[in-house]
């Protein structure tokens, strides 16, 4: 087969794979109902009203257990502990197959006393989620609390058709080049190749994600100690000294006095062995000084 016809053939095989990308979507939504909710027939190909109503009825069951739900919750508690509490949370997580993804504190100050406040953020088995949550909850006092629910359902069925799609492309492609003969032709498969591969792998991405976040619930407990009482300040009820009564001024001044001269004696008492043992000797000697100097200037004025 001529060269040129060859890269005709395969732009028209490109071309296919874009076109059918974009109806698969389409044409994989419009044959669901089609096969899920058609009326099934008796053996004349009348519709059966009961069988119809009993299907209806087994496929809502069917759609409530598997639908794909993100539950998350967010509580705020005031605790005595904060390590009581985390200590607590992490260990109640656990035990009911979960774990602790994230968790901060922080020590707050007020001259010489501390409290804490942080956050904890619990990831549990979403069949878990309620009673874990009840649970968090009676680890202080609730402050705040709320709990939200999202229905994925939709978005992961379109993840699905998605990469069906990719990977049925993914497969011709690889067909398409294993049979390519020409240089511009493998070149060309190549990278429209690289580009489903890349697609493939983001939307797997975002599918082990949101498959995550349903088989794991997040709890967010934001815990807080109790804050210190602020330092006593001086009021204006406070009355200013001069406005003191006179009588309990003379009192308090008496008392006072008595104060000072118990002190006077105590120090007295405190200070009489030091000055005689260094008082004697010292006044001894300023004595016999006096004295020579005394009789030294006697002496001078006698000549």
């Amino acid at each position: 087969m001529p060269t040129r016809n060859r890269r005709l053939l395969l732009a028209l095989a490109l071309a296919s794979l874009v076109v059918l990308a974009g109806c698969s979507g389409g044409s994989n939504d419009a044959a669901a109902p089609a096969n899920g909710d058609g009326a099934a027939t008796d053996g004349a190909g009348a519709p059966s009203n009961e069988d119809d109503r009993a299907g209806d009825k087994e496929r809502s069951a069917l759609d409530v257990r598997q639908r794909a739900l993100v539950r998350t919750g967010n509580v705020t508690l005031r605790v005595q502990s904060f390590d009581a509490a985390h200590d607590n949370l992490t260990e109640m997580a656990r035990s009911r197959g979960g774990f602790v993804s994230d968790s901060s504190e922080q020590v707050h100050q007020r001259k010489n006393r501390t409290w804490t406040t942080g956050t904890l953020v619990l990831r549990v088995p979403s069949e878990n989620f309620s009673t874990a949550f009840r649970r968090g909850e009676r680890e202080g006092n609730v402050t705040k609390s709320n709990t939200a629910t999202m229905d994925v359902t939709d978005r992961l069925v379109d993840l699905n058709a998605r990469l069906k799609n990719l990977r049925s492309q993914r497969e011709r492609l690889r067909t398409l080049y294993e049979n390519a003969s020409d240089t511009g032709a493998v070149l060309e498969v190549q990278k429209r190749l690289s580009t489903v591969q890349s697609d493939i792998e983001r939307l797997e991405a975002k599918k082990q994600s949101l498959e995550r976040r349903v088989a794991y619930s997040t709890i967010t407990v934001e815990l807080a100690e109790p804050k210190p009482d602020p330092e006593p300040t001086a009021t204006g009820d406070e009355r200013a000294w001069y406005e003191t009564d006179v009588v309990a001024a003379f009192v308090d001044s008496v008392g006072g006095t008595l104060v000072v001269l118990r002190a006077l004696v105590v120090g007295g008492a405190y200070l009489l062995p030091y000055a005689v043992v260094f008082g004697v000797p010292v006044a001894g000697a300023v004595v016999l000084w006096r004295r020579r100097r005394t009789a030294t200037e006697a002496a001078t004025e006698e000549n």
